[in-house]
């Protein structure tokens, strides 16, 4: 697994004053304002370029450990700034971090390896995602951070919202609220040119119809999902939230390392076994970290900060997610499929452990070690199983961008 990528993931601190210098270059076009705060105070900031009623609006930070989107979103703006073709007739809204407080938490800025990017790992509990929390949570008990982004799509109505996110090892796929005609073949030319895998069985969409390779459009309300005890529902997300005003939802998806393991999209000879294997491999996971966390609550009376919150949420999903990949027949049967669940089982109890490792630093030397070896010898693995290598951040960042122009200009052909 090549390491030492070529740059670095920025902090909100640094979007912030990269925002500010392109609305000083640029004042008559650009502008920055505040939009919310976080459940710590922390300022949710808006950069629009351009001022046409018909709006795209671009998201980056919901989700602390998928840290690309932080510096396509400036990229992307740079771009349309440039490019005056793309302010034609539309305004760009970016919204810099959904979610400033996970972003301070998640601290791995230059990750050399898939180890060393779990040492400062940190996605929240679902509740506490703000696209995710509306699926989980009554309205009346959603974070502000959610509340600010639905606020900033109320008052833009955009006709495409893309929310950037990504995967630690894996392929690049996009999601879509709503079909976007036309966009799977610049999605599909960008990614082979940058020799970035699709991942074309994702488990994010399980059984969801695709309009091309790696392109997933969501199902109809009436069809059931694939994992049915996970409590996260895409279509009670934020994603849907730009639907009251006829517009859509892109979640473009970019990896860190690659692997061509979810880009195989030949019949897998026995998916149903080995899914039964994958999630029989979770739970004897899961329980290693639970017997771990038994140990050491009693000495954790005292913390119920987000880390170990997190961890607990994580660890609560395996016994139902592992039920539905035992009881319910493959969503997809292709060797893509199965390399995607293998990725997405290891993960669970992966980052349970690194979030554990984190709490337990400087309190518990002997469930840290034993955590830190878990963390060690479970990344390496993970990498070794899918070959991983590292994408140069200047490509993940080119071809996220790439996707999110393609989706605005064919999005809008659909809404004129």
């Amino acid at each position: 697994m090549s390491v030492l990528p070529e740059l670095r993931y920025p902090t909100v601190t640094e979007q912030v004053s990269a925002a500010l210098a392109l609305t000083a270059q640029r004042p008559g076009v650009c502008t920055l304002r505040q939009v919310g705060a976080s459940r710590a105070g922390r300022p949710l900031h808006l950069l629009s370029v351009g001022r046409a009623r018909r709006a795209v609006l671009v998201v980056a930070g919901a989700h602390a450990n998928e840290p690309t989107g932080s510096c396509t979103l400036l990229a992307v703006a740079r771009r349309v700034l440039e490019q005056r073709e793309l302010r034609d007739g539309i305004s760009w809204h970016f919204l810099l971090c959904a979610d400033p407080d996970g972003a301070s938490l998640h601290i791995t800025p230059a990750p050399r390896s898939l180890f060393d990017y779990h040492l400062g790992f940190f996605r929240p509990a679902g509740p506490e995602q703000p696209e995710w929390a509306p699926s989980v949570l009554p309205p009346d008990r959603l974070p502000p951070e959610t509340r600010a982004l639905t606020g900033v799509i109320d008052e833009l109505r955009p006709y495409l919202q893309v929310t950037l996110h990504g995967t630690d090892l894996g392929g690049s796929w996009v999601q879509l609220t709503r079909d976007v005609p036309g966009l799977a073949e610049p999605f599909a030319k960008s990614a082979a040119e940058l020799h970035i895998p699709v991942e074309t069985g994702a488990s994010d969409a399980a059984g969801w119809p695709a309009s091309g390779p790696g392109v997933h459009v969501m199902p109809a309300p009436g069809i059931g999902p694939a994992y049915p005890s996970l409590p996260d529902d895409a279509r009670h997300s934020t994603w849907y939230h730009a639907h009251r005003y006829g517009g859509l939802t892109a979640v473009v998806e970019v990896p860190m390392w690659a692997s061509d393991l979810v880009d195989d999209p030949a019949p897998h000879p026995a998916p149903a076994a080995a899914i039964g294997l994958l999630a029989r491999r979770l739970q004897r996971d899961a329980l290693e970290v639970s017997r771990v966390l038994d140990g050491v609550l009693p000495r954790l009376a005292d913390l119920d900060g987000p880390l170990l919150r997190a961890v607990r949420w994580g660890l609560e999903l395996v016994p139902g997610l592992a039920s539905d990949l035992l009881h319910t027949p493959p969503a997809d049967r292709t060797r893509a499929y199965v390399g995607s669940v293998d990725a997405f089982a290891r993960r669970v109890p992966l980052r349970a452990a690194a979030m554990l490792l984190r709490v337990l630093r400087g309190t518990d030397d002997a469930a840290a070690k034993q955590l830190e070896e878990l963390v060690s010898t479970w990344s390496d693995a993970f990498a070794e199983r899918f070959r991983a290598r590292w994408v140069p951040l200047e490509h993940q960042v080119e071809h996220q961008s790439r996707t999110v122009v393609a989706a605005a200009l064919h999005a809008r052909e659909r809404a004129s």
